[in-house]
Parts: structure tokens; C-alpha cells; sequence
């Protein structure tokens, strides 16, 4: 996705609210989810997003994308990374969640409102909003626009 000016806003939020997810796949052996993207084993990779998604999201709301990568060479840190299909009411996301040792990074590739606004700021704060309404337990309300 080409990156713009409300960009990095949205990814901000969108980390924010899967943070959850991130730290229940991150307790997950890097060395098994390399296996499962090597071996080309999607729909057992599909079934770890789902259930860890789905402590925090409604069901269907993250889901394993349409494949991943990862990064291990010797004397590094092993990283792996995830296609994910985030689709709260109003809106479809596809992004890359980066797991490591230690942190999670997510990178938007495309957004796409139902009923896009003109204002982005006002799509951006929608965006918020419906990750809120998609999650089970409620974040604090300053953070959902």
C-alpha cells in the first residue's frame, strides 16, 4: 500500500487493538510456525490465528491470510511473518504481522471501507470504532475515536 499521511495512524490503531493476538501467537514456537509456512501447512497456521483471534475478536474477524514468511539465518533472531485478513463491520484489512522474539510489528498492505467518507480522518476514526465493536473485551474508550 502506497503510504500517506493517515497511514501510520491507522496501522497505530490496528496494532493497538490485535496487540492481544500478537502476544498469543508470539507464545507459540517460532521455530513450529516456520515449520507450518515451509511446509506449506496453511490451514493448520489458519487454525492458530483463528484460535488465538478469537480470545479478543468476534469469530471471523482475524483470520490467517494467504501466507506468511520468515527470516532465520545464523547468529539472528528468528522472525516470522503473517498474511491477515482483519475484517471488522464496514471494513476489510490486509496486513503483515512481524513476530520476534520480543516485539510485534504490523504493516498495512490495503484498507477498504464499505462507505468510504471523504474525510480521511473521519475513515480512520470509523476504523477505530469498528475494531472497538469487534472485540470482546472493550479497550479504553479514548482509544476508540
Amino acid at each position: 500500500m502506497k503510504k500517506c499521511s493517515y497511514s501510520l495512524e491507522r496501522e497505530k490503531i490496528l496494532a493497538e487493538a490485535i496487540s492481544p493476538v500478537a502476544t498469543e501467537l508470539r507464545l507459540l514456537d517460532a521455530a513450529d510456525l516456520i515449520s507450518l509456512l515451509r511446509l506449506e501447512c496453511y490451514s493448520s497456521i489458519a487454525d492458530l490465528v483463528s484460535s488465538a483471534a478469537e480470545l479478543y475478536f468476534h469469530p471471523g474477524t482475524i483470520s490467517f491470510g494467504s501466507g506468511g514468511d520468515y527470516r532465520l539465518d545464523w547468529n539472528t533472531v528468528p522472525e516470522v511473518v503473517l498474511d491477515l485478513e482483519i475484517k471488522p463491520r464496514g471494513v476489510s484489512i490486509y496486513a503483515r504481522l512481524t513476530l520476534a522474539d520480543q516485539t510485534a510489528g504490523l504493516e498495512i498492505d490495503h484498507i477498504s471501507f464499505q462507505e468510504i467518507s471523504e474525510d480521511p480522518e473521519e475513515n480512520t476514526r470509523f476504523l477505530s470504532r469498528s475494531l472497538h465493536e469487534a472485540r470482546y473485551i472493550k479497550y479504553p474508550a479514548a482509544l476508540a475515536g
